[in-house]
């Protein structure tokens, strides 16, 4: 067990979004996809912000700088997913 989680650590996130894709489109048994694109960048984004927060101890301005991106653009990101405690 502790082996398997070990090799799942060094896939890279890319392959976990593929496996958890693959299930999706599975799971719809022939039913057509929709809003895909906003559907998986809502999943991945959230947590990654909440990760990247808790990274910087609720810091901004490092989680910003962390993400490539500025202050407000983040500040306006942790609105739309209610994380601006």
């Amino acid at each position: 067990m502790e082996k398997n989680r070990q090799e799942r650590r060094k896939q890279p996130i890319s392959a976990c979004i593929d496996s958890a894709l693959e299930r999706y489109f599975h799971d719809l048994d022939g039913h057509p996809p929709a809003d895909l694109y906003r559907m998986v960048l809502h999943e991945v984004e959230m947590p990654l912000l909440k990760a990247v927060l808790d990274h910087t101890r609720g810091n901004q301005s490092k989680a910003a700088e962390i993400l490539g991106i500025n202050r407000s653009t983040l500040r306006k990101k942790l609105e739309i997913y209610n994380l601006n405690n």
